[in-house]
């Protein structure tokens, strides 16, 4: 199965800063506030070593009240400070993760079908789940604490060193376990996450697949096989988790011993300086305190690392998808007719195996087209290559003359649109999931009910969704109201109708609607559709009967094609397929 592209790291270093360098307003505010509130936090160890020094040496009472009230005043400006430091960082994360979200998700909308078919759901699942969510919390938590804790460490060393020069050399006595450590890390770290992900997305797309197909794993008997690809699976994604999981372990231990050093060497190298009368106890008492606030500070940093090299393996997958290769290029030329024209199609899903067998097929505009055959014939494939939605590697498929892959898809969704057997509710109001086909977004609302009302009036869906408790405004989708099948169908049928293209291929497009209803809902369908061309796929021959011509596919060819009487009467493939259904 392939796999969708990863980003290298250079890319993903580019695209990154790409995204930051358009909030560097709002970067450069978070790191003033954190800056100063740093600033007022580094007041305490500094006051209280001057009163430690003055203590030592004899002081007054006044000199202890000055002290203290300097004290209250460095904690209550930290706390307002950190109070919009964090408000403003919590934004900024929110408005670049917002970025991301839609750059990601018009990538995926975008990806050629072929290429996700290709690749399986896993990937595609993982990559929008997992993947998403360990860069949302990243940046919307990660990213602001990263600001505000290095911003909070550099001001800490800078401030040891102007408190005791001499002292502060013991800062660096924990940098070279540092900088071995960290290089070792994030050498095992990006392979090691993209390797954790992957594993998600195959357990991911396994466990799916299973779901979705319990029905076909009953029936054939299948269970042992994808219980023991479940567990392959897991093992494999419990064996990466080991692997970041230690990681993880020796890299904290290490920075924690990086950490506890210096404020051991500061304490014994002070003493030393003290006795040789270089600094006073006041200074090393204010080092050691900084040296000691400063290690929770570290301490999250490193989790925040480590969530990094998480998030950057997430982004990788990420950025991959837009490295997709387009499977179509737009020419800019405009159909001068509205006829659709199939020459010498054909189609391999794998190399060598063709499905489609150099199909020829001019639709008349305005007729009713019924394609029928067995399963697996073909039908759904050709509909695709009239939908445009895969380019055939044979032949065309042209629209006024002009190829439909080298259409633009706005463009070529206003002439031909593909209505498959599956659906999807989007999670929003009815009305909502009907104005994703509404070309034109300006109308007043009052207009724009109307136009949606005939539409669901169009599908004989007026009715329930009168009756719904807010009408067009109820809730639907996940997590709200949820439509039987044949209502959603008929949403996504509402939507055919907005979108208004000249040419439906409808492909089992009632298939989940009772016979009654389905038979109800396309006499109500037909008198919409007049005037324009129709291809419908379908396994119930009423929809043939009622065709102006039909299209017997057999094998990846066109056997037969002509009115239903007269395939009928010519006592062929069509025949044996009527008969058969008229018995059952």
């Amino acid at each position: 199965m392939m796999q969708l592209p990863i980003a290298d790291p250079a890319t993903v270093r580019g695209r990154s800063l790409a995204i930051l360098a358009g909030y560097r307003g709002q970067l450069v505010r978070v790191v003033t506030l954190q800056a100063l509130a740093a600033i007022a936090a580094l007041a305490v160890p500094y006051l209280l070593g001057i009163l430690v020094d003055a203590v030592s040496e004899g002081t007054t009472v006044s000199v202890i009240d000055r002290v203290g009230i300097g004290l209250l005043v460095a904690v209550l400006a930290q706390a307002v400070l950190i109070r919009y430091a964090h408000r403003y960082a919590m934004i900024l994360g929110e408005e670049i993760f917002a970025e991301l979200r839609e750059e990601f998700l018009a990538a995926v909308t975008h990806l050629p079908l072929s290429t996700v078919e290709k690749a399986g759901t896993g990937d595609l699942i993982g990559r929008t789940t997992n993947d998403v969510d360990r860069v949302q919390w990243m940046i919307r938590f990660g990213v602001p604490r990263v600001l505000v804790l290095v911003a909070t460490i550099l001001l800490t060393v800078v401030a040891a060193v102007i408190a005791s020069p001499l002292t502060a050399i013991a800062v660096v006595v924990g940098i070279p376990i540092i900088v071995f450590v960290v290089r070792r890390y994030l050498r095992k770290a990006n392979p090691a996450y993209l390797r954790n992900s992957q594993a998600w997305a195959a357990m991911n797309g396994t466990l799916t697949e299973s779901v979705e197909q319990a029905r076909a794993t009953d029936t054939l008997a299948l269970g042992p096989r994808r219980r023991r690809r479940t567990d392959e699976v897991l093992a494999e994604a419990w064996d990466t988790e080991v692997v970041t999981l230690r990681m993880r372990v020796t890299l904290f231990f290490w920075f924690g011993i990086s950490f506890m050093l210096p404020v051991a060497v500061a304490l014994v190298w002070g003493a030393w300086l003290i006795n040789a009368e270089l600094t006073t106890l006041g200074a090393v008492t204010t080092v050691a305190l900084y040296l000691m606030q400063v290690r929770p500070s570290v301490g999250e940093l490193m989790f925040w690392v480590d969530e990094a090299q998480v998030a950057l393996a997430s982004l990788a997958r990420i950025f991959g998808v837009s490295l997709v290769e387009p499977d179509r290029e737009v020419s800019g030329e405009e159909p001068a007719t509205e006829d659709v024209e199939a020459h010498d199609v054909r189609f391999a899903y794998r190399e060598g195996v063709e499905v489609l067998k150099g199909i020829d097929l001019d639709l008349i505009p305005g007729e009713r087209l019924a394609v029928v055959g067995p399963s697996g014939a073909g039908k759904s494939t050709l509909g695709r290559m009239l939908a445009g939605i895969h380019p055939p590697t044979g032949g065309a498929v042209t629209v006024g003359g002009v190829p439909l892959v080298d259409l633009a898809e706005e463009d070529l969704r206003s002439h031909v649109a593909l209505v498959t057997q599956e659906h999807h509710v989007f999670v929003g109001t009815v009305a909502d999931n009907l104005r994703l086909a509404l070309k034109d977004e300006t109308r007043d609302p009052a207009t724009e009910t109307a136009i949606l009302r005939d539409a669901l009036a169009a599908v004989d869906a007026l009715e329930w969704v009168d009756a719904l408790p807010e009408g067009m405004g109820t809730a639907i989708g996940s997590g709200a109201r949820e439509l039987t099948p044949g209502q959603a169908q008929q949403i996504a049928l509402a939507r055919l109708v907005l979108l208004d293209p000249h040419t439906l291929i409808l492909d089992e497009a009632t298939s989940l609607i009772d016979p009654r209803a389905a038979r109800h809902l396309e006499r109500s369908l037909s008198a919409v559709l007049d005037g324009r061309t129709v291809l419908a796929i379908a396994h119930r021959l009423h929809t043939a009967h009622d065709a102006d011509r039909v299209a017997v596919v057999d094998g990846g060819h066109i056997v037969e094609l002509g009115s239903h009487d007269e395939l009928v009467a010519a006592g062929g493939e069509y025949a044996s397929l009527w008969e058969s259904w008229q018995q059952t």
